[in-house]
């Protein structure tokens, strides 16, 4: 996070820096308050860069063995420009290093990242009932499936399709 902050500072500098030259080269003709107003345009369009690019920069750092099966997008109200261009805040993966199955039963562990602050990854064992397309998460400790948990996924899952069709028997 310390690296974003430098990172915004010097986007602004840089920024700055432009209206300075623009405010000379027209023979200080533009008002003194380009300076920093081109400072804030510049820290505000590295976080807006940052916050699209960020879905794209974790996928890269994914190892090849997995794969991506959901993803969701989201709109905020201090961010006014997502409700034309809503950006990616969430997305889960399935390791396909993970997945074994056995009959109509695949096993595998999800991944799921959350965009804050700082990004947050929730690893989960799950157990999918290929034929009812039940999802039943397994709890950690225990290694025993967690009924309160239980979801039927749709017939066109990307999750669905990906563990049951992609997994050896």
């Amino acid at each position: 996070m310390i690296w974003h902050l430098i990172a915004a500072v010097f986007a602004a500098l840089a920024a700055a820096g432009i209206g300075l030259i623009l405010r000379k080269a027209t023979g200080n003709r533009l008002p003194k308050w380009i300076v920093p107003v081109m400072a804030g345009l510049g820290m505000l369009g590295y976080q807006i860069h940052v916050e699209y690019s960020w879905f794209e920069h974790k996928k890269a750092q994914l190892p090849p063995s997995t794969e991506v099966v959901d993803s969701a997008t989201g709109t905020e109200i201090w961010r006014p420009w997502t409700f034309v261009f809503p950006m990616t805040t969430q997305f889960s993966v399935l390791d396909r290093e993970s997945l074994s199955r056995s009959g109509d039963v695949a096993e595998f562990m999800l991944y799921h990242f959350e965009r804050h602050y700082t990004d947050l990854v929730i690893p989960q064992a799950y157990v999918l009932n290929c034929q009812s397309r039940e999802l039943v998460p397994v709890a950690a400790e225990r290694r025993e499936p967690d009924l309160d948990g239980i979801r039927t996924l749709r017939a066109d899952s990307t999750l669905l399709q990906s563990a049951c069709n992609g997994a050896t028997a």
